[in-house]
């Protein structure tokens, strides 16, 4: 499949989720247990804060500002896109107020040591779970910005975890054995 995250989220979700379909007005209608949606969603950011943070500590400190080529950005730079998409996409979702506001943190050279980016990195993912779990569940179909709260904070994990996994071949170019998935 092209889209294992994709299919991952579809299918929590079809576990998550009651579909019905009307077939004389040929629509679908949703229902969910937001409670505990929002329990499996704060479950999902605290387990790839877990992921990320075996990621951030198996890259030597040498290997911070290693790029594979030239013309991407470096294994820090990876990183601190991953945080800032994480606290941009999911502020929408969570109306939680960003850190870092004003900050492009992938162009901050202080926080591109493996101390301070870990701290940072750690930090995105705090703000994203400490946001879901103040969030009235209520609210996850609520509309913002021409989508719902949940679809917001779905589309900050989705990128949380494109931006890790292109991590992998730069820990695979430094020699360094990726970390095993956490699926489970």
């Amino acid at each position: 499949m092209k889209f294992p995250l994709l299919a991952c989220l579809l299918a929590t979700t079809l576990v998550l989720v009651g579909v019905s379909y009307n077939s004389a007005a040929n629509t679908v209608t949703a229902t969910y247990n937001a409670d505990s949606l929002k329990t499996q969603l704060i479950k999902d950011w605290e387990r790839a804060k877990a992921y990320t943070k075996e990621y951030l500590d198996a890259m030597p400190e040498d290997g911070m500002g290693f790029k594979p080529t030239p013309d991407i950005r470096s294994f820090s730079e990876q990183m601190l896109h991953l945080a800032q998409g994480s606290i941009g996409l999911s502020f929408n979702g969570t109306g939680k107020e960003r850190i870092y506001a004003g900050k492009n943190l992938e162009k901050t050279e202080e926080f591109k040591t493996k101390e301070a980016l870990t701290k940072v990195v750690m930090e995105s993912y705090d703000y994203v779970i400490d946001g879901i779990k103040s969030l009235d569940a209520a609210k996850l179909e609520e509309s913002v910005s021409s989508a719902s709260r949940l679809t917001w904070i779905n589309r900050a994990f989705e990128h949380q975890t494109h931006h890790r996994g292109q991590c992998t071949i730069y820990l695979r170019l430094k020699g360094v054995k990726p970390p095993a998935e956490k699926l489970f």
